[in-house]
C-alpha cells in the first residue's frame, strides 16, 4: 500500500474583539468571494456555505469594524448585492499580510512539529 502524501501543518490565526472574532480564515475567504461576486449568496454558494451562516458572519464582522467592512442591498427588481468596503479590502489586506508572516515565523518549527504526527 502505498504512503499517504504528508499533509502539511497548518495554523489558523483568528482576531478576536471581545467575545467575536473580527476575521479569520473562514470569514477572509468570505471578504475574498463578496468581493469577486458582488454577492453574499453568490459567495456563500462558491463556498459551499448557506446564506443564513454567510450573512451573520459578515453581520458579525460588521459589528466587529468601526464601520462596516461590506454594505449589503436588500434583492427585488434591482436585484440586490453587496460589496466589500475600504476598510473590508484593508483589513482584509492587514489580515493575509498577518497569516503570511506568521507562516514564515513558524515554518521551521512546524516542518518539526510534522515529524510527531502520524503520515
Amino acid at each position: 500500500m502505498p504512503k499517504p502524501l504528508a499533509q502539511p501543518v497548518t495554523i489558523r490565526i483568528r482576531i478576536g474583539m471581545g467575545e467575536n472574532i473580527a476575521i479569520g480564515q473562514g470569514k477572509a475567504d468570505l471578504l475574498e468571494a463578496i468581493g469577486r461576486t458582488g454577492s453574499i449568496s453568490a459567495a456563500a454558494r462558491d463556498l459551499q456555505m448557506s446564506y443564513r451562516k454567510a450573512w451573520m458572519l459578515v453581520d458579525e464582522m460588521n459589528q466587529c469594524f468601526r464601520t462596516p467592512v461590506v454594505l449589503a442591498a436588500k434583492g427585488g427588481l434591482q436585484g440586490g448585492g453587496a460589496q466589500v468596503t475600504a476598510l473590508g479590502r484593508e483589513a482584509l489586506e492587514r489580515f493575509r499580510r498577518i497569516q503570511a508572516k506568521a507562516s514564515t515565523a513558524i515554518e521551521k518549527d512546524a516542518r518539526d512539529f510534522r515529524k510527531l504526527l502520524l503520515r
